[in-house]
């Protein structure tokens, strides 16, 4: 449902439980990747997921664009919380730098914001294997938007 500003009636990120957003998400693209949140808010998200050979690329490693979809959906998530029933974020710039290669094991993406502002949010999302090690590190920056009703128009 959407008002006459374009903002929805519908329950906001900021007031689900993680378990009720990995469902949500799941019927997504974080349902391909298998991105299961474990703390949401718009100060911090933690994510995780499990590297199949289905998010491989042929040379038998991760897919670099798994990475850059993580970081995505934990800013995006993050800020969605922050932002609430304001309106919605939407990505306008993603830059992720792959440090690590992953062939197996789970992986947890930690996201925080830098900067938020009136118009505007940026994330850091960093990722990290079973040791704990980095494996990628990412910033996404947040445009938000008010009057969501012109969106995909």
């Amino acid at each position: 449902m959407t008002d006459s500003n374009g903002t929805t009636g519908e329950t906001t990120f900021d007031t689900m439980t993680p378990e009720q957003l990995t469902e949500l998400c799941a019927r997504g693209f974080d349902g391909v990747v298998g991105l299961r949140y474990l703390e949401v808010s718009g100060d911090e998200v933690r994510a995780e997921w499990t590297v199949t050979p289905q998010l491989h690329q042929p040379a038998g490693i991760m897919h670099g664009g798994v990475l850059c979809s993580v970081v995505e959906s934990v800013a995006s998530i993050g800020g969605s919380a922050w932002f609430g029933a304001r309106g919605h974020v939407v990505g306008t710039n993603n830059n992720t730098d792959f440090l690590r290669a992953t062939r197996a094991g789970t992986l947890t993406a930690h996201g925080h914001p830098i900067h938020r502002g009136r118009t505007q949010q940026l994330w850091q999302v960093d990722m990290t294997d079973e040791s704990g090690r980095l494996v990628a590190q990412g910033k996404v920056r947040l445009a938000n938007i008010e009057n969501t009703a012109h969106l995909g128009q």
